[in-house]
């Protein structure tokens, strides 16, 4: 018996022993399965080719449930440990930056590796204090990746990826989801026609603030991003990524007042700057059955992971100020999307609190926000950078939400950011008593593929919860930007920290505002942050350190980019003598300087023609290149041309919004209309008679129009060297403009 006893007690032993093996093996599985080796080792190869064989990628858990990574050297590899694809990717990020000095960016990268890699002399392990990372603005899916193919889509997810980004906005495909929504509900192509917008000017058709402007919308398009928008899914996710996918806001087709006549609808506008939308009232039985279907019909194409963007009023007043009523509208969203997904997480936009400050007071927001569960609910406070709205609503009423930089409106390419606020304001609030509920960072730009060491510093906050030093920081920026140390690099780069990167906005040129005597026009705003004249030094550093920074993919465009900037901006410097000229009716300085004007425009798209960068051509084939035939190559074509110059139709009020100093859009738009109005100027002058600028407008908006719907080529091919061309320029205009300068001064 007593054997027997013993006997018993250790089978006992040994099942619950195997039992709890069992059951830790099989969690041991779940965690381990979060990191994907295969989609991590094939992003290394992406990224460095020749050098993917040095690295190891090993699993580490969570550190207190916050994504981590570590770095060491062992046995002659570089060891990547992370949670998951992104916490393993950002491990090779900063070992790039930190010890083989590359960077990877995207206006010019530097992978310059050694045969030998460094050593990392010592184990280091990093934890996020962030939960979320925070990606795209539903605007960059039109200012920059409108054409974007597979292709470019990889390189962007694994910049996300080694940069630390977790929660990417991801809007592509959805037109397709759409229409067989409605399609069931009995909508016909018809229907969808004048409902869908054209491929540039989704963003607005998902805020609702227009229908059908740009299309029709082919369905080859519908077709072709369904599975481009599976493919980007699939990335983002074996990477460990949870992509934000769209829900339903109440925006619905013009023809849903015929077909649903019974149904409550809205009629909303833009700022009066497109025809009336139509939004469903959130008390309508019907606005629940189309949020629902909508959530089941993404799903089964594209999976969830219960994040859904969501933003009912984009820049427009909503119909009534009645708190009961904002709340049922934002209750009628977050039930729609939980109808079709319990698990469903509402991520919202923060921007309409700023832009509809009049409207959002703390009564109104209060009842909008408080309708949602408040672990259902996500705010992007999304111009935290100059305009927070967190510190002026309690941080949300006690909501969870995440700080942003915007940053970039209409994706310009002029250089400017707060360097110094961007190096500390994102950690000093996380640690900020009264940011309540902050739970990640974010990076929102209208428009990206421009300055590139605003992004770099805005992103090296994800690894950290310390404010950075930003004169530090800028010498270890260039440091692994341009791969070693120069005097003038560093000279040039303290130069540009304390002008272009210590302004909260940016300006623009007044060669690509519709020609004027003006200083500034609408969307055409010329006041500099910062003399001239204090920039121009930052050009000598950068001439002089160019013989040995020749061949460096980086410092090209730097230098590129900072030339077009000076004489961007003695441009306007310029306009102003014209104008003079003109006041005084000096017809030999206004001939003189309105011909010096035209040459400079001449001179910066041949500047701007040797970097892959700054060229129309490529936007516009990017564009035809989707196109199935002739017709919707056309179609591409004209929502490409459209979107960066009228925006809009002839008389539209947002004409040079998104405008590009681009090499074939300076020489094929700007420089002609400029050329026109000098004419027309001369022609008044010489006959003494009062230039009328109503009467050229209304000219000049015919001419725009038809180039609108051009069909004229432009080249895609960078041509002449760009440290070559940036010398001439330098040569030809450092003097003039410094004299310039200071006369302005």
């Amino acid at each position: 018996m007593k054997h027997t006893h013993k006997l018993w007690l250790y089978c006992i032993g040994m099942l619950l022993l195997c039992a709890t093996s069992t059951a830790a093996n099989q969690e041991s599985k779940i965690i381990t399965e979060s990191l994907n080796k295969e989609a991590s080792y094939a992003l290394v190869k992406r990224v460095i080719p020749k050098f993917h064989d040095r690295f190891v990628i090993e699993f580490i858990a969570k550190d207190n449930d916050k994504d981590v990574f570590e770095l060491e050297s062992k046995n002659g590899k570089i060891i990547l440990r992370g949670n998951h694809g992104v916490s393993v990717a950002s491990a090779l990020n900063y070992y790039l930056k930190n010890y083989a000095h590359c960077d990877i960016s995207w206006n010019g990268n530097n992978l310059n590796l050694l045969k030998e890699l460094p050593v990392v002399p010592a184990k280091l392990h990093q934890a996020t204090p962030y939960k979320y990372r925070h990606y795209f603005n539903y605007c960059t899916f039109n200012y920059t990746a409108a054409w974007w193919d597979w292709e470019r889509w990889q390189q962007e997810i694994d910049f996300m990826a080694l940069n630390g980004i977790n929660m990417p906005l991801a809007m592509t495909g959805q037109n397709a989801l759409w229409y067989r929504v409605y399609k069931d509900m009995g909508f016909t192509y018809k229907d969808m026609d004048a409902f869908f917008s054209g491929p540039a000017y989704f963003m607005w058709f998902w805020a609702g603030n227009l229908d059908g402007w740009g299309g029709p919308l082919p369905k080859s398009w519908m077709d072709s991003h369904e599975e481009l928008q599976k493919k980007i899914l699939a990335r983002e996710r074996e990477l460990g990524m949870t992509p934000i996918l769209p829900a339903f806001t109440g925006h619905v087709p013009p023809a849903f007042k015929d077909r649903f006549p019974q149904a409550k609808l809205q009629k909303t506008n833009w700022e009066g700057r497109f025809a009336d939308t139509y939004i469903l009232d959130p008390k309508d039985p019907m606005f629940q059955e189309i949020g629902r279907k909508f959530i089941e019909e993404q799903t089964k194409t594209f999976g969830t992971d219960h994040l859904y963007g969501a933003d009912t009023f984009n820049e427009m007043y909503p119909p009534s100020k009645d708190p009961a009523y904002l709340a049922e509208s934002s209750n009628a969203v977050y039930k729609s999307m939980a109808a079709a997904d319990p698990e469903a997480v509402w991520i919202m936009q923060g921007w309409t609190f700023w832009d509809k400050r009049d409207f959002w007071k703390p009564e109104q927001l209060k009842s909008y926000l408080n309708a949602v569960p408040t672990d259902k609910l996500i705010v992007l406070d999304l111009w935290s950078e100059v305009q927070p709205i967190w510190d002026k609503t309690e941080a949300y009423y006690g909501k969870q939400w995440i700080w942003c930089m915007l940053h970039n409106f209409g994706g310009k390419i002029n250089m400017f950011g707060d360097m110094d606020k961007i190096s500390i304001a994102p950690s000093a609030t996380f640690h900020d008593p009264k940011a309540g509920n902050m739970i990640g960072i974010g990076v929102v730009p209208e428009g990206i593929e421009q300055n590139p060491a605003i992004y770099a510093l805005m992103l090296d906050h994800v690894w950290r919860d310390q404010v950075i030093d930003a004169d530090d920081w800028v010498k270890d920026y260039i440091l692994r930007r341009y791969g070693k140390k120069d005097v003038n690099v560093e000279k040039a780069w303290n130069i540009l920290h304390y002008t272009v990167y210590t302004a909260d906005g940016g300006h623009e040129s007044i060669v690509t505002g519709r020609p004027t005597f003006k200083k500034s026009t609408d969307w055409t705003d010329t006041e500099m942050p910062y003399k001239l004249i204090d920039l121009v030094p930052a050009w000598d550093h950068l001439i002089k350190a160019s013989p040995n920074f020749k061949d460096v993919d980086g410092f090209q465009y730097d230098l590129v980019d900072l030339s077009r900037q000076i004489m961007a901006d003695y441009a306007s410097i310029l306009q102003q003598d014209i104008a003079i000229a003109y006041q005084n009716k000096n017809m030999k300085a206004f001939q003189l300087k309105s011909s010096q004007f035209l040459e400079l425009i001449k001179d910066m798209d041949k500047l701007l023609a040797t970097r892959k960068d700054f060229l129309l051509g490529k936007w516009l084939n990017d564009a035809k290149r989707w196109g199935t035939n002739d017709a919707e190559k056309a179609l591409y074509e004209k929502n490409a041309r459209n979107l960066i110059t009228l925006w809009g139709d002839k008389d539209a009020s947002l004409h040079e919004y998104a405008n590009k100093q681009w090499s074939g859009l300076l020489n094929g738009f700007y420089l002609p209309r400029w050329q026109q109005f000098f004419k027309e100027v001369t022609s008044k002058m010489s006959r003494n008679q009062k230039f009328n600028e109503d009467t050229f407008n209304e000219k000049i908006k015919v001419w725009e129009w038809n180039w609108v719907n051009g069909k004229e080529l432009y080249s895609e091919t960078p041509k002449g060297d760009p440290v070559t061309v940036s010398k001439m320029m330098y040569q030809k205009y450092a003097m003039v403009i410094k004299a310039a300068s200071k006369k302005q001064k």
